[in-house]
């Protein structure tokens, strides 16, 4: 093998300049302060233990004709919503508004040991049904638009086969139906994972355990490579804003509630019990085909949390005749912060929705 030819200078020039980036990043980072989050005016409408439901504030200046159903967004018990209204030029929520929907949005809040016993049915016959009463009271009307996002999809779903005369028109977004294709790492994972024992010995499961539990599924790229790569963007504030608002809610990650985790795991995860029509809530099961809405099922193509087979498993399951797909070129999150998705995925839940 022949010698290595290193430019010892040049190497050391190079470090050098790297340090000095990395100082001024962290001289910066030391002087961030708060980081602000959420953008769109908001009030509370309705409170229910750690339940706080929002209704979104339009622009008042703005000229749009507004749908007469209302849009309930419900987002998964995992992490926080406020990702859906990020920031000023990354918000699903301002674009949905724009659009000419009453957007309103569940924010589950921070379960605690009260709530240990909590149950999926609790959370969808209950929390979910409470809230489409109070939109339904508000609007005059006897149903609302439904726009679930990854396992609040899956409830979406549950509710509108559960209640189909509630809904009008359903949107899933990076939504799992079959829980079981081969490519669903994380699927992979829990198949054997003792979801009793850890229930019955943590109470609650941690947030911070799940969390690390995601980022395992691509420990380099979400890594170390992530950091790495980013001290080279990082060199103006508004960057480095960025940066730390997406970072804040990588990792404000709520408790489960340990019932309503077991039941998830064991009835969807490990028994694939939602594709197969078996899962059972409030003594009901949840049947597909009884969901009758037009239905709109979004999925990203790099999806590595929810793999495009694992949403578009949805198609011909259920008992709408009016079922449409879009898939966008983002990862899990992306289709909800990418400037590509903020570009194109509420306009087009904005014209489907208004045109039904």
């Amino acid at each position: 093998m022949p010698p290595v030819d290193l430019d010892i200078a040049r190497l050391g020039e190079e470090m050098e300049a790297y340090g000095d980036r990395l100082r001024s990043v962290m001289e910066r980072l030391c002087a961030a302060g708060e980081i602000s989050r959420g953008v769109t005016p908001r009030e509370v409408v309705y409170r229910e233990d750690k339940l706080t439901l929002y209704r979104y504030l339009p622009d008042p200046s703005a000229k749009v004709d507004l749908n007469p159903v209302p849009l309930l967004m419900v987002y998964a018990l995992v992490n926080r919503p406020y990702v859906t209204d990020l920031q000023a030029d990354r918000s699903m929520i301002r674009q949905l508004l724009d659009a000419g929907q009453p957007v309103y949005l569940i924010d589950w809040g921070y379960p605690d040991s009260a709530d240990r016993f909590l149950t999926l049915d609790d959370y969808v016959n209950g929390y979910i049904d409470r809230c489409v009463d109070r939109l339904c009271q508000e609007h005059d009307v006897e149903q609302v638009n439904l726009l679930g996002i990854c396992q609040g999809g899956v409830l979406s779903l549950c509710y509108g086969a559960l209640h189909p005369e509630r809904v009008r028109n359903l949107v899933t977004m990076v939504t799992p139906v079959d829980f079981k294709t081969p490519d669903n790492m994380l699927s992979a994972w829990v198949q054997h994972l003792d979801v009793d024992l850890l229930v019955d010995t943590e109470g609650n499961i941690p947030g911070e355990l799940l969390n690390w539990t995601f980022l395992s599924l691509k420990p380099f790229s979400l890594g170390g490579r992530k950091y790495v790569d980013t001290l080279e963007r990082l060199q103006d504030d508004e960057a480095l804003a960025n940066f730390l608002r997406m970072e804040q809610w990588i990792f404000d990650s709520p408790d489960q509630a340990g019932e309503a985790f077991r039941q998830f795991i064991k009835q969807f995860y490990q028994q694939n019990g939602l594709i197969r029509g078996e899962v059972e809530l409030g003594g009901q099961r949840v049947e597909l085909e009884r969901i009758r809405c037009p239905l709109l099922n979004i999925y990203a193509e790099k999806d590595h949390l929810v793999p495009p087979a694992a949403s578009t498993a949805l198609r011909g399951r259920t008992g709408s005749s009016d079922y449409s797909e879009l898939a966008f070129p983002v990862g899990h999150i992306g289709i909800y912060v990418s400037a590509r998705a903020q570009s194109q995925v509420p306009q087009a839940v904005g014209a489907w929705l208004n045109e039904r």
